[in-house]
Formats: C-alpha cells, structure tokens, sequence
C-alpha cells in the first residue's frame, strides 16, 4: 500500500514538517474548526492559515466546507494511518536494532561478571 502512492505520502510527510500545521491537525482531531479558531492561537491571519489548510487540503489530511462566510475544516484522518504504516517499519527496524544492542551488553555483563577479579599485589 505504501509503495503504491508515494507521491501522497510525499504530501503527508510536507504537510507534518511544520508545526503550526501539526498544531492545527491536533485541534481537528477534537472536531471542525473553522478557519479563524484555527489561526487563533497563532496569531496569524485568515490568509496566511488558509495557506496552511490548503497545505492539509493538498495532503488528504482535511476536508474544508465553505458555510456563508466561514470556512470549516475536518480531519481526514487515512492518510495519517499510511504515515504510520511507513514509520511502523523503521519503528521495527530500531527496535530490533536496540533489543539486539542489550542482548549483547547483557552478554557482555555476565562474562565480566564471571571472570575472576584480580587483586592488587600487596608488597
């Protein structure tokens, strides 16, 4: 699945790589906001959080409607799940990398352990 829409997972990765968009993806998560609630704890204006919704938009990761004068924007959350999958496998990779690093300093304390202790020669 992931190999097979690489350009979506491109836009994924864009649209996460800034905070103020991971920050309104976070606020989604609790429900619909509208363009300005998003932009609010920025202190940002319309236009430049709606530079950032379109970003989302691009990715998948929003839906926006456009209500009278408002515009209101919910997460689509799918495209995060194929993210995930992706980091999944790098999460695997270094934890196995990691098990396989305490294994041996396991390994390697039990055989200091079991060598015998030289003393200091006393004269």
């Amino acid at each position: 699945m992931i190999e097979e829409r690489p350009a979506a997972l491109d836009s994924v990765f864009h649209a996460l790589s800034d905070r103020t968009r991971r920050a309104m993806l976070r606020s989604l998560a609790t429900g619909e906001h509208n363009i300005g609630a998003l932009a609010a704890p920025h202190r940002m204006s319309f236009a430049a959080a709606s530079k950032h919704v379109k970003v989302l938009e691009k990715a998948g990761l929003v839906r926006r409607r456009v209500e009278g004068r408002a515009h209101v924007c919910r997460l689509e959350p799918a495209l995060l799940g194929t993210a995930d999958e992706w980091l999944r496998f790098y999460e695997r990779f270094w934890t196995q990398r990691l098990e396989l690093l305490d294994h041996m300093l396991r390994a390697e304390e039990r055989a200091a352990a079991a060598r015998p202790k030289r003393g200091r020669i006393k004269r």
